[in-house]
């Protein structure tokens, strides 16, 4: 996470306000099963938009959304959980952190609207696998192909530090999530240590057979899961400000493990420039 950027669970549950001024919506998911009724990610994004299972990330996210950075105080903020992005059938799916506060919490859209999403869309678009560099808002015409972007944590956190409570209170939404993309899905890039520790768990839950002892983070490394069907998992330094300002993650390095997950789900990447 880079500062000022980061990137639940009974559907059937108790409801309550979505969000700042949004719709009745569930407190989130105790279980996976319970979001079986779920048929399609539309639907599961929009049941996330209103889950308000964590009291703190609740608070934070409207505070936030209320009060606004100077930068953006003309504009109304989404101030609501944020779902994933991209396209149903997608063959890659990248998985960030928690929403910056004043990014996706403002956008409500993921990376959208802050230096880590700058970094991580110029990636996406100079390999082919967007159809833009820049994302800054939901209606800038950016498409993704075959790639979508989600996050283990839907809600911005204080201090972007989410909970290890937090992250398993939400950790349903992902897991239905994979569930909905297995059909299609063939490669994962995971951004950052605590996005690998949050997903293998999800994995797990999702069907898939996840080794033991569980594989640790690394930058560049790759784990394959076999069952229920072949699926890649790279690891990748996350494009926060803290790793891209320092070349701790070079445009290059992040160019690599894109290209690299891309040719595993199957996806045509632009040649290498130069």
């Amino acid at each position: 996470m880079d500062r000022g950027h980061t990137e639940n669970g009974d559907l059937t549950g108790f409801t309550g306000r979505g969000g700042l001024g949004g719709p009745p919506g569930p407190v989130g998911p105790a279980d996976p099963a319970a979001s079986a009724d779920l048929a399609d990610l539309a639907d599961l994004d929009r049941r996330i938009t209103g889950c308000r299972a964590c009291p703190r990330l609740v608070e934070w996210r409207e505070e936030v959304a209320r009060t606004r950075r100077a930068a953006f105080a003309d504009q109304t903020y989404w101030g609501r959980p944020v779902p994933g992005f991209g396209p149903p059938d997608a063959s890659l799916l990248i998985i960030g952190l928690a929403p910056a506060a004043h990014g996706a919490n403002r956008t409500g859209r993921m990376f959208t609207g802050d230096r880590s999403g700058d970094v991580l869309y110029a990636a996406l678009h100079e390999v082919g696998l967007a159809s833009q560099g820049t994302a800054v808002s939901v209606d800038d015409g950016l498409s993704l192909h075959g790639v979508r972007i989600t996050s283990p944590v839907r809600c911005a956190p204080p201090a972007n530090k989410p909970t290890p409570e937090e992250r398993d209170t939400c950790r349903p939404w992902l897991v239905r999530e994979l569930e909905l993309l297995r059909p299609s899905l063939r490669a994962v890039v995971v951004l950052g240590a605590f996005g690998w520790q949050a997903a293998l768990p999800a994995f797990a839950r999702a069907g898939w057979e996840v080794p033991r002892p569980r594989p640790a983070f690394a930058h560049g490394t790759r784990v394959t899961l076999t069952s229920p069907a072949r699926l890649d998992l790279f690891g990748c330094f996350h494009v926060s400000q803290r790793n891209t300002f320092t070349g701790r993650l070079t445009p290059a390095m992040l160019r690599e493990v894109l290209r690299t997950a891309a040719s595993a789900a199957g996806l045509t990447t632009r040649p290498y420039d130069g």
